[in-house]
């Protein structure tokens, strides 16, 4: 992958580190990157102090990045944010407070999508049921058009959503369910999945006794066809702030995440984050174990 794609940068080890500081990551707080399969394009939120949620964009072109500008889709009403570019790079999946079609106020959170065109992105569209019926956040999708995301069944507690699926039928859905207990484990806000394009892992964020801080990271390998035992990602990625919102880029080489301080009362802030996702992969498999 060419060196410009991330920047310039120095890529990281293990232990994670703040990645394009001054650029992505600045005095604001930013989280949920995406890049094309190309790694020439990419969006992310950043939310300014006192500010709503905003989608920003980038893209690449001989070997020099755009200046990260508020995506065309910005709406009039509302605010945007989590981004997500599917593994075929032909669909961009976000959630928004903007209106839906035929209406002029906000009927809360729902996702959208936008298509690939020759020339960018087609005009969003709201997703259809199932989805437009129930509080769905952070929409991730595999190869297979398989998508995972954030939900909660009807009467339970903010803090007590999980990770969802719903299986593409020839690109219809027909209903969501919710992923089992190795993923869904005995814990609080359990939330942000990025599934492998092939499926072979899933990582999240959640809350847990046993965990470093406020939310940590944690990933689940699928082995046969079963989910293992949710593994925290350790040290060298969580710490006693929280972490949250990963996402891998499309080579497979570096997990990317939010690392932030939430204060009540006081400004939020956070940066986004990178570190080695394949000397992190192997380390983790080596601890997989299925939940029967």
């Amino acid at each position: 992958m060419k060196e410009a794609s991330y920047f310039g940068q120095t890529p990281p080890g293990i232990i994670a580190e703040v990645f394009a500081p001054g650029i992505i990551s600045t005095e604001n707080f930013e989280f949920a990157i995406t890049f094309s399969p190309q790694m020439d394009e990419l969006f992310f939120t950043r939310r300014k102090p006192e500010a709503d949620n905003e989608i920003f964009h980038m893209k690449l072109s001989d070997d020099q990045w755009s200046n990260p500008e508020l995506a065309f889709f910005t709406p009039e009403i509302g605010w945007d944010f989590e981004p997500h570019i599917n593994p075929k790079g032909d669909i961009l999946y976000f959630g928004s407070l903007r209106p839906l079609p035929d209406s002029t106020k906000s009927s809360g959170l729902n996702q959208w999508m936008s298509k690939k065109i020759p020339n960018g992105w087609g005009e969003p569209k709201p997703l259809d049921s199932p989805f437009k019926d129930r509080f769905v956040m952070y929409l991730t999708s595999s190869e297979n058009g398989n998508l995972y995301f954030t939900s909660r069944d009807e009467g339970a507690e903010r803090g007590d959503g999980g990770i969802y699926s719903a299986i593409s039928e020839d690109g219809q859905y027909s209903g969501v369910e919710r992923m089992g207990t190795a993923i869904n484990f005995d814990g609080k806000w359990i939330a942000h999945p990025y599934i492998a394009p092939d499926e072979s892992y899933i990582i999240f964020d959640g809350e847990h006794d046993s965990g470093f801080g406020e939310s940590d990271l944690y990933i689940s390998f699928k082995q046969n066809g079963l989910w293992t035992k949710a593994i925290n990602l350790g040290p060298e990625i969580n710490t006693e702030k929280t972490e949250m919102c990963p996402s891998v880029s499309p080579d497979g080489k570096y997990l990317f995440f939010h690392r932030g301080v939430y204060i009540e009362g006081e400004e939020e802030s956070g940066d986004i984050m990178w570190a080695d996702f394949g000397l992190l992969k192997e380390k983790l498999e080596r601890q997989a174990v299925v939940v029967n």
